[in-house]
């Protein structure tokens, strides 16, 4: 019987050959529920649930409405005892990998590809990210630094962007560019495009540096309270792991 403990490691490598290039987050709370792995591939999220030999469908229903507001796609890890009827108990667009014990060590099968997730929420993929790095989002974009203002203050400003048209002085300067250039202008709907918002996020996650965030967040609390004294509270980072086999 295959426990969570003997498929993780044994996971990562499966799925680094699968995908190339791939950084997995263990253990990451998603609303009331907490991923067992979260994927970062090229533009996308994917979340993993674990169901091993020794677990249950107790709490997959709930854990499933978690992870479709998040993850760009989702897959669940399936254990033999589990693999036949698995499929009952996630959606469609869901992938699944049974994993069996072949002469002691987990054999893996992609039985169906995960689909598009097109219940994910950008809102709630933005939480995923730390201070320091919407900071980054916005100045990638050319938004307002709003250097002082909390994370859901950022969030909920990069969500109003996503939905405001562009000033009529905005679009001016694009056909100017455009007739310079002697190309047609190219308007885009709003301030800032959801996909190339989402792709960024995936970036940011793969790239993260626990060290230089962490020392970024002291830094920035603080700028927001010089006169505060005492100790404060240690961040938890949790083990993560990164391979790029490509560039071997």
């Amino acid at each position: 019987m295959l426990k969570d403990k003997d498929i993780r490691e044994s996971l990562f490598d499966y799925l680094e050959n699968e995908y190339k290039k791939a950084r997995f987050f263990e253990e990451k709370m998603i609303g009331k529920s907490r991923a067992d792995v979260v994927m970062v591939i090229t533009s996308a999220l994917v979340g993993i649930e674990i169901k091993s030999d020794a677990d249950t469908y107790a709490r997959l229903e709930s854990q499933i409405k978690d992870y479709d507001k998040y993850f760009d796609y989702n897959i669940v890890v399936a254990g033999g005892s589990h693999g036949l009827h698995v499929g009952e108990h996630v959606p469609e667009h869901w992938g699944i990998i049974t994993v069996d014990e072949v002469d002691g060590k987990p054999d893996f099968y992609f039985l169906r590809r995960p689909e598009i997730n097109k219940k994910a929420k950008l809102q709630r993929k933005l939480e995923l990210l730390w201070r320091p790095e919407l900071g980054v989002i916005l100045e990638k974009f050319g938004l307002p630094k709003y250097a002082n203002q909390s994370k859901p203050f950022v969030r909920k400003k990069l969500i109003e962007f996503t939905k405001m048209p562009l000033s009529n002085a905005e679009i001016t300067r694009i056909k100017r560019a455009a007739k310079l250039e002697g190309v047609e202008p190219v308007i885009p709907e709003s301030r800032l495009d959801e996909n190339e918002l989402s792709a960024a996020i995936s970036e940011l996650l793969f790239e993260r540096d626990y060290e230089k965030l962490l020392s970024e967040i002291n830094e920035f609390r603080k700028a927001r309270n010089p006169r505060r004294r005492g100790a404060k509270k240690s961040t938890s980072v949790k083990r993560i792991r990164r391979r790029n086999k490509s560039s071997k």
